[in-house]
């Protein structure tokens, strides 16, 4: 008997150890986005940051609904995200979150993210077109291009399509004559500089190299949404209307450009430590002038709005580390 619960006491030690070290990992793995944008380059400033600081942590490709899927099933620790797919997905709102997800929470909103129609000027000149409901409304043929299924920029392509004009564009365009592919940033960049494309959609923070590389290679036009548009598609996913102002691209010049607003965020997976978490936070924030020369967007961190409303699911570690800084 004695022996019996020696081994009991031992097997309940290792079973304790076992639980956490799957809580407090010794290295995370941080997924972050397609090869090109921001997130990739944000990612590796992150996962370096976070290595050198706080945990060993590798960065990897992902995508924005791949990042919650993964996380929310432990295949993933954290990787980047858009706050209103978070929502979606916590809910089971929609596919591909049919249901609800419970591992998957945020660590931080961490800046503006705006949904760029890119079109050639020869293309919007030529059917003169005015807006992207312009373009819908008259079926104009158009050769198009998004990012792949899984990112966070076709999903919220996808979104528009479907709840602020009620079609599926993926059939909708091919059926207006035109056609659609899917492409990673430079790629896309490219096949609109070459002429192979007439108009790339793609979520990006407020100021993207992406889009500035696209207006030195050719000249462009970033097509705006009428608020009743952008209306119906906040209602169904939460976002909200940001406008491109003059300045900021020299393709936009005088009027101000209403285009779907979101916020850049990172999700956790909702069983890893609190301190680690909260460690995390501290460290990114600690060091947000260094992070803002890989991605100037992360200027925009705010303690105040890191962690998003409720309904949306905040982890513990996060909502105590920037409750703390914000009261300071």
């Amino acid at each position: 008997m004695k022996k019996f619960i020696i081994f009991c006491l031992a097997l309940f030690c290792m079973l304790t150890a076992s639980m956490a070290a799957a809580d407090s990992p010794s290295q995370l793995r941080f997924m972050a986005g397609p090869p090109g944008g921001n997130w990739f380059a944000l990612g590796g400033a992150l996962a370096d940051l976070w290595s050198h600081d706080t945990i060993p942590t590798t960065s990897i490709t992902g995508g924005a609904v791949a990042n919650i899927i993964n996380a929310d099933k432990g295949k993933g620790d954290l990787g980047f995200s858009n706050t209103s797919m978070v929502a979606v997905a916590q809910k089971g709102a929609g596919a591909p979150f049919e249901t609800p997800v419970d591992n998957a929470t945020i660590l931080a909103n961490l800046y503006t993210q705006y949904t760029y129609f890119i079109a050639r000027k020869d293309f919007v000149e030529k059917h003169d077109i005015k807006s992207l409901d312009d373009l819908v409304a008259r079926k104009i043929p158009t050769r198009f291009a998004t990012l792949k299924t899984g990112t966070g920029s076709e999903f919220i392509v996808n979104g528009i399509f479907k709840s602020g004009f009620g079609l599926d564009y993926r059939e909708a365009l091919k059926e207006w004559g035109g056609s659609v592919e899917y492409a990673s940033y430079s790629g896309g960049a490219d096949l609109i500089a070459d002429n192979h494309l007439d108009v790339f959609a793609f979520s990006v923070g407020k100021v993207a190299s992406i889009v500035m590389q696209i207006e030195s290679q050719t000249d462009i036009v970033i097509l705006g949404m009428e608020q009743e548009t952008l209306d119906k598609v906040g209602a169904v996913y939460g976002t909200v209307t940001f406008t491109v102002d003059p300045g900021i691209y020299k393709s936009v010049t005088d009027t101000p450009i209403k285009v779907v607003g979101d916020y850049t965020c990172i999700v956790v997976r909702n069983d890893l430590d609190e301190k680690v978490v909260y460690d995390l936070c501290k460290t990114m924030y600690e060091n947000q002038e260094t992070l803002s020369k890989a991605v100037v967007d992360m200027k925009e961190l705010n303690p105040a709005i890191a962690i998003p409303a409720a309904p949306i699911k905040s982890h513990s570690g996060a909502m105590k580390y920037w409750a703390e800084v914000a009261a300071k």
